[in-house]
């Protein structure tokens, strides 16, 4: 059979035979007095995580990012600019910009749900009621617009719905198309504000508000036009024009408002000058320009813009969240929240990754275990697609250059695999010589063998198992019925588990499909097993990972059994891959999940 040698020699600081450190690697429970009962707290950088240049990642167990839609607020009135983002429907991260001395680039993740708003597919914050401080307009499923007053002091927002459903003076209810993102503006300088809704025929919709801004009064907005300055949109080649964002800034300072435009069909940022002779009579009928002017962006479309000061030297820095339009979305799985600095004349990109995080693209997978010997835990971290080829599923060596109860991580290499898509790897020792070995799960439910030889894999590209029928396999290995070996549960997409029964030894496995569908254990799609002993009774339990509805906790009785026991209380990414790993040496075991984000997550036991 065809073997390939995964040389990880880069991993290999001190070979030792070690004792196995994970129950779902080795079958050995692991000791801890807490269960899934208790509190799960979120950490998005409990360690220090470098990248393979040796750069520090900031926020590295963030879950990543692939559809960023951003917003820069100084959201509590301390004169920075605090960022918002969202990535699925109802999700608002928050991001506190802090101060370090002359260092105004911190940024510190506070939370996914801010203040718990429901704010479907977008958000808009601005000061909607002249009162100094940020209100908000945000979706109401599907397509209607929900607007809520900062009720709060100065420094403390608080927000309440002063309504579910916008609507003009005469009573019609507002639409925004709800894949659109539209903005606020008092584009004519008349103290009315104007509310711009971008249409999917690439025209603008402008309304304005019936009365001028007045503290404690919130706005309606009627009809003025539904083609605003004769604005049409289309992309680069051909007629076509789609999902759009749009933002109002004055990056010239000349007094007006210009318009920044990100399309589905358009691959870079367009920018349409106000050349307006006075603020009270714009003028947006121009050309739109490819921005920015020095070195226009090209992505894979559909570019989200927000403005403001983050560098405070009183020039408009850009942040552009890419959301994935008609040019491979696959690209821009990973690079996908650009930040150009404006130093008064020109723009610079300074990042692609503006809150860093681990991310290899989506629908990752994790595991863990001493894959060089050195005493400490590694990881491993699996994405469906690699984004800077589009062929393949990769494998990233995620390196511990710390110490046992003092971790520190590196991003190393890929493994060396044979071409699928999804892999999902887990770790074990499955001949016995002390070190993990690696079962990989893969798209069309193959699973591969690769046996690590002192930190240095090298896989059987001939299957070891197959599941009977389904795809996306998530293997899970551990010693279910007490005979000394390790068994093989496998989840796949319809949400069963296939168990394989180790009739063969410990140092020489021979799994045999026992069932497809292990009893009393199921989930609606997507199931990712884990089996790990939650309880410390010698028993490895079972935590079951979906696509849609969280990490389902199920308790086992010892001979291959498991009985549910309720879901984990922790805020699960889709697509949830759940593994423990006791990474500090402390004795109890965090939790980590891969998930659709393409990053890790990160939770301690409260």
């Amino acid at each position: 059979m065809p073997r390939r040698a995964l040389d990880c020699a880069a991993l290999l600081l001190v070979f030792a035979l070690v004792l196995p450190v994970l129950a779902g690697c080795t079958g050995t429970p692991a000791a801890s007095d807490r269960d899934s009962g208790s509190d799960w707290v979120r950490d998005v950088s409990p360690f220090a995580v470098n990248d393979s240049s040796g750069t520090p990642i900031q926020h590295p167990f963030l879950g990543g990012l692939n559809v960023p839609r951003p917003q820069l607020v100084d959201i509590d009135n301390d004169g920075d600019q605090d960022l918002f983002l969202q990535e699925d429907t109802n999700e608002l991260r928050f991001f506190e910009r802090v101060d370090v001395g002359a260092d105004s680039s911190r940024l510190v993740w506070r939370t996914d749900h801010y203040k718990g708003l429901d704010i479907g597919e977008w958000f808009r914050f601005a000061d909607l009621d002249g009162d100094g401080d940020a209100d908000l307009l945000a979706e109401k499923p599907f397509s209607y617009i929900r607007m809520y007053e900062n009720t709060g002091s100065s420094g403390q927002p608080e927000f309440s719905m002063i309504t579910d459903t916008l609507k003009t003076p005469g009573g019609e209810a507002v639409f925004s198309d709800r894949q659109n993102i539209p903005t606020v503006a008092d584009v004519d300088c008349n103290n009315r504000l104007d509310l711009f809704i971008g249409r999917l025929d690439g025209t603008v919709d402008r309304y304005e508000a019936s009365e001028e801004m007045q503290a404690g009064t919130m706005p309606m907005f009627e009809l003025v036009t539904e083609k605003y300055e004769d604005i049409e949109i289309v992309n680069q080649i051909g007629t076509l024009h789609g999902a759009n964002t749009l933002a109002f800034a004055d990056p010239d300072q000349d007094g007006d408002l210009d318009l920044f435009w990100g399309d589905f069909f358009e691959p870079g940022l367009l920018l349409i000058e106000n050349r307006g002779r006075a603020c009270a009579t714009p003028d947006l009928r121009g050309t739109p320009q490819p921005f920015p002017p020095n070195n226009p962006m090209s992505t894979s479309g559909y570019n989200a813009p927000t403005l403001g000061d983050v560098t405070k030297n009183g020039d408009l820095d850009v942040l552009v969240g890419v959301l994935g339009g008609a040019y491979d979305a696959t690209k821009t799985l990973t690079n996908n929240l650009y930040f150009y600095e404006n130093d008064g004349s020109n723009y610079t990109l300074q990042t692609r990754q503006y809150v860093g995080g681990l991310d290899v693209g989506n629908e990752s997978v994790g595991a863990a275990g001493d894959i060089d010997g050195d005493g400490d835990i590694d990881l491993l971290l699996s994405n469906k697609i690699e984004p800077s080829t589009g062929i393949s599923s990769q494998i990233r060596i995620i390196e511990n250059v710390g110490s046992t109860d003092s971790p520190a991580f590196q991003m190393r290499g890929q493994i060396d695999m044979p071409d699928a898509y999804r892999f999902a790897p887990a770790l074990g020792d499955l001949d016995g010589d002390g070190d993990p070995d690696m079962i990989v799960g893969t798209w069309n439910g193959d699973l591969l063998f690769a046996e690590n030889d002192a930190g240095s894999f090298t896989v059987n590209e001939t299957p070891i198992v197959s599941i009977p029928r389904g795809s996306n396999a998530v293997p899970s290995l551990g010693d279910i019925d007490g005979d000394g070996d390790l068994d093989l549960l496998v989840g796949e997409g319809s949400g069963t588990i296939n168990v394989f029964r180790n009739d063969g030894s410990p140092e020489a496995p021979d799994f045999t499909l026992q069932t497809e569908d292990l009893e009393g254990v199921s989930v609606k799609a997507r199931s990712a097993p884990h089996l790990t002993d939650l309880d410390g009774d010698g028993h490895l339990d079972l935590l079951v990972g979906s696509e849609l509805a969280g990490i389902f906790v199920y308790r086992g009785a010892g001979d291959g059994s498991f009985e549910a026991n309720g879901e984990l209380s922790v805020d699960a990414p889709k697509l949830t891959a759940p593994f423990r790993a006791d990474l500090d040496g402390d004795g109890a075991p965090e939790l980590l999940s891969g998930g659709d984000g393409g990053g890790l997550l990160f939770w301690n036991l409260r």
